[in-house]
């Protein structure tokens, strides 16, 4: 296959030089079946419903749109011990890139138990695991090779013929995870993760041959302490590794609680995240009833800003959690910004 000239090799430049190799999000906190397959389940309510976009580099030729949506939720409760969490969670990703020219989508599953350490559910520890089914695909009508160029610009037609192996590609990828999470008194909270992706090490090549995907491992910490009366401080770190690629996340955020309720809060966040030696984060959101809505954007500081023009990326999130009705039931203790 000749060398593509445009828009797919403007993508794979900057995923060369880009400090991970995967699709990730800016408010990875937000997207917690991306982050790890132990947090499935792990929260406080009936289900999660969550979503996330990404749209990266928009002054390249939308070089990257990512978003994702999964559902998660508790089962088994009334046959395992009351401060356990047996859960079960779905998920749909896709991911464009270099305006359309290769596009990544999956559909995944995953199941986590936790386990509690202590007759008030206070620590927990738990292990899950995922299973995706991927499909990625070139779109070869948005790219340009080198026996298109004439005097007059990429105005030939080219000679290259491409089969459906050489345009589709599809596999099984395994991921697993475990979380440990714990807290003094029911207030604050602190967890730490790990979590591998692609452990089955797909093949992955649009003209066949060996190559494999490269693992990736990431770190995770975080924790939230409470600031006066009812308002809280929040903080999270991520780190990936994949290759020789690496990815790290690091930041904080305030809540604070604008109607002094405890039982119904509307929270107000600002906060700021740093990917180290790429861009910084200002973050912002909102928690009323069951939502979650938070806003980011990266604000690139990297070599790159000559291309980028400075422009990072816009991140939006939703989170829904439906509340438990039954005012009798057993609150969880969980990670949560």
């Amino acid at each position: 296959m000749k060398k593509i000239l445009t828009t797919l090799t403007v993508c794979f430049a900057f995923a060369t030089v880009s400090t991970a190799q995967d699709p990730n999000f800016s408010q990875f906190f937000a997207s917690p079946l991306t982050l790890n397959p132990a947090l499935t389940g792990k929260f406080d309510g009936v289900y999660r419903f969550a979503m996330n976009y990404r749209n990266q580099w928009p002054s390249i030729s939308n070089a990257y749109i990512t978003g994702t949506a999964s559902l998660d939720m508790g089962i088994m409760k009334n046959k395992i011990p009351e401060y356990d969490q047996f859960g079960i969670g779905f998920m749909g990703f896709t991911d464009r890139a270099g305006d359309g020219a290769l596009t990544n989508n999956y559909m995944g599953m995953s199941v986590a138990y936790h386990k509690a350490l202590d007759e008030n559910g206070y620590h927990q520890i738990g292990a899950g695991f995922q299973g995706t089914y991927v499909n990625k695909r070139l779109n070869t009508e948005n790219l340009k090779f080198q026996d298109q160029l004439t005097p007059f610009g990429f105005t030939g037609i080219t000679n290259e013929i491409f089969t459906n192996k050489q345009v589709n590609i599809s596999y099984f990828d395994l991921n697993a995870g475990v979380l440990y999470n714990g807290s003094t008194n029911g207030y604050n909270n602190f967890y730490v993760g790990a979590s591998m992706y692609h452990i089955n090490r797909p093949k992955e090549s649009f003209q066949g041959g060996n190559f494999v995907l490269n693992a990736r491992t990431t770190l995770q910490a975080g924790g939230k302490v409470p600031v006066g009366t009812y308002n809280y401080f929040h903080f999270a770190a991520n780190h990936s590794m994949q290759a020789k690629a690496h990815n790290t996340m690091a930041g904080a955020a305030f809540s604070l609680n604008v109607n002094n309720s405890e039982e119904n809060p509307t929270y107000v966040y600002l906060g700021t995240w740093y990917r180290l030696n790429d861009a910084l984060i200002p973050y912002v959101g909102l928690e009323f009833n069951e939502f979650h809505v938070g806003v980011s954007y990266d604000v690139n500081v990297s070599s790159l800003k000559p291309a980028s023009n400075s422009r990072g990326g816009v991140e939006i999130s939703l989170i829904y959690i439906r509340k438990y009705t039954d005012p009798n039931m057993k609150k969880l203790n969980c990670p949560k910004f």
